[in-house]
């Protein structure tokens, strides 16, 4: 891991208080890593962003998100990341790292699922999450569901 050049601010919000211009910059750095740089077309507006239990964790850096996630609320009580990206030029400070421990902290004790790309399951099993069942393709990309129990 690289170290950080600069300070980067931690940034949570509900949905609900979320400004038009954080929602646009947001979607734009998940549509630059997930549709643009992994060269897949893929329905990242799914509907959840707006719910109004979903949070959504970033850090900045001037003003400008270099790494997401979203946490949702399941209908079954669990919660659920997903869209963790950081931009290309923020890769290896730790940002990832930093907001799952985040989101984990506003999970506590709660059972918490995602659907990890293959290539990070590793990253993820160092925060307690398990793979559940067989890897699966999601748009072209191999991934394995993943469960953090408490």
């Amino acid at each position: 891991m690289r170290s950080q050049p600069f300070p980067a601010t931690l940034r949570r919000k509900w949905s609900a208080d979320l400004t038009a211009a954080e929602v646009y910059h947001l979607l734009r750095l998940r549509n630059d890593v997930f549709v643009v740089e992994q060269n897949c077309a893929y329905a990242d507006l799914d509907g959840r962003d707006l719910e109004p239990t979903t949070r959504h964790f970033w850090l900045e850096v001037d003003g400008a998100p270099q790494a997401y996630l979203r946490l949702l609320e399941e209908p079954d009580g669990t919660y659920r990341i997903g869209r963790v990206c950081t931009a290309r030029a923020a890769r290896g400070l730790g940002f990832s790292r930093r907001l799952v421990e985040a989101a984990l902290v506003e999970v506590g004790r709660t059972e918490c699922v995602l659907d990890a790309q293959t290539y990070v399951a590793d990253f993820y099993a160092s925060f307690g999450f398990r793979p559940e069942g067989a890897e699966f393709i999601e748009d072209g990309i191999p991934h394995l569901r993943m469960r953090r129990s408490r």
